[in-house]
């Protein structure tokens, strides 16, 4: 396993141009700039709990909605997350969190699999937070999952605020990233898989 884990992606398109650096081993450091305070906030809980530094630049057509631009920056992170943890050797691979606030509880699993799949079982209990698309979550994740090649289960256990429901979520899933890309001393130089690859 490298001792450097670490990526940079930009994406450009008709419709985004994205720059993100991520430090696997940082110290939950969020520097982020994207036109969307709420997402900035969601992202800003991935760093700080998954004790991954986080830089990241989003410019998209926010004019038409936030559609776009919440789900590349989820196909940047998912292209950095794959980049950085590079071929698996000597990783924990899976992870799993459960995160309260308040009266919300999320539980977030993931297999560092290399085969992408999402299961999302969140019910918000109301469709906006704030002026934000509580649907744009969900494709965020799916960006993530497509391009990291990840198996992740989200689920919200429940909550009656939506703010606080998504924030479970976040920091959970911040959670069980660095505990599946946390280096276990018992698998150095191997993969974690009968396969031998993931």
């Amino acid at each position: 396993m490298s001792s450097k884990r670490t990526a940079s992606v930009q994406r450009d398109t008709q419709e985004t141009q994205i720059k993100l650096q991520l430090n696997l081993d940082g110290t939950g450091e969020a520097r982020l700039v994207t036109g969307l305070p709420f997402l900035e906030h969601m992202l800003t809980q991935i760093a700080r709990h998954g004790l991954i530094d986080l830089s990241l630049e989003a410019h998209g057509d926010l004019e038409i909605d936030a559609h776009h631009t919440v789900e590349d920056i989820g196909i940047v992170l998912g292209q950095a997350l794959a980049r950085a943890v590079g071929d698996k050797q000597g990783i924990s691979r899976y992870g799993h969190a459960y995160v309260p606030l308040d009266e919300a509880l999320s539980r977030v699993v993931v297999d560092l699999s290399g085969r992408p799949g999402l299961i999302y079982q969140v019910a918000y209990v109301r469709p906006r937070i704030g002026d934000f698309d509580v649907d744009l979550l969900r494709e965020f994740f799916q960006g993530f999952v497509n391009h990291a090649q990840v198996t992740l289960h989200m689920d919200n256990l429940r909550g009656d605020n939506a703010h606080h429901q998504a924030e479970t979520l976040f920091k959970a899933f911040g959670r069980a990233l660095r505990m599946a890309t946390t280096p276990d001393p018992k698998m150095a130089g191997q993969i974690p898989s009968t396969k031998g690859t993931l």
